[in-house]
Formats: C-alpha cells, structure tokens, sequence
C-alpha cells in the first residue's frame, strides 16, 4: 500500500491506520458481544439505565456489529471505492453503540477508548481525502 507520489504517502498511511484501527474496534466490540454472551451478569445495569433487549441478545448484536467494523476496516485496507463512506457511516453508528457503555458508570474508559478510536478514524479519511486517494491510486 506504498504511496506512488510523494504528496500522498502520508495520508495514505493515514488511511492505511485507520483500516487496522476499525479491525481493532470490530475485535473489541466482538469481545463485548462474547462477554454478554458468556457471562450474562457481568455487566451492570441499575435501575436508571434503559435496555432494549436482554444481555445476551444485546452480546449477539455486538458480536455481528463487531464483523461488520472489521470488514469496514478490511474494505480500507483492501483500497476499495466504496470503504471509505461505508467506514465513515459505521464509524458513526459505532460511536452511538457506545455511548451506550458510556452511560454506564461502570464501564466509562472502555467506552471512551473506543470512541477515541472512532474520533481519530473519523480524521483519517476526512483530512486531505483527496491526497490519500492520490497515493492509493483510486480513482
């Protein structure tokens, strides 16, 4: 995934770190979902909080949102068309799903180190577009 000029080689790096870090968040989402899963009670949820569906259904969730990151990531690395907006959009919707965890005070870091993840995704293919797409040699 070498840059062929000189003005892209940064950002396609960039690009490049962003595809590895949306395969993270899909393997740290995958171990939430195996967590639920497993361990039905380990999570906390007080009497404040609002959940939709029991905890191993939200764990089955979590495990297929988390392929789906991955492949978003895959799709990045791959330099395909179509990875960028659909890392963008996933990026987005990752963020909503963990402010979930967010809300709990139980889990506040694990929550914040993935939206962190999310935020500098979010850099990488929004910064100077145009000159990693150059570097990857899209069209």
């Amino acid at each position: 995934m070498a840059a062929t000029g000189k003005t892209g080689g940064t950002w396609t790096g960039w690009v490049g770190f962003a595809g590895i870090v949306m395969i993270v968040i899909g393997g740290l989402n995958v171990v939430e979902g195996l967590i639920a899963v497993i361990r039905g009670q380990y999570y906390v949820l007080t009497a404040d909080q609002i959940l939709l569906v029991d905890f191993r259904t939200w764990g089955w969730i979590l495990i297929v949102w988390g392929v789906i990151v991955a492949l978003a990531g895959c799709g990045l690395l791959a330099a395909s068309a179509w990875a960028r907006w659909f890392t963008i959009i996933v990026a987005g919707l990752n963020i909503f799903i963990q402010l979930g965890f967010a809300g709990s005070s139980q889990y506040p870091l694990w929550a914040l180190t993935v939206l962190a993840l999310n935020i500098v995704v979010f850099y990488a293919l929004t910064v100077r577009w145009d000159e990693a797409k150059r570097g990857l040699g899209s069209d």
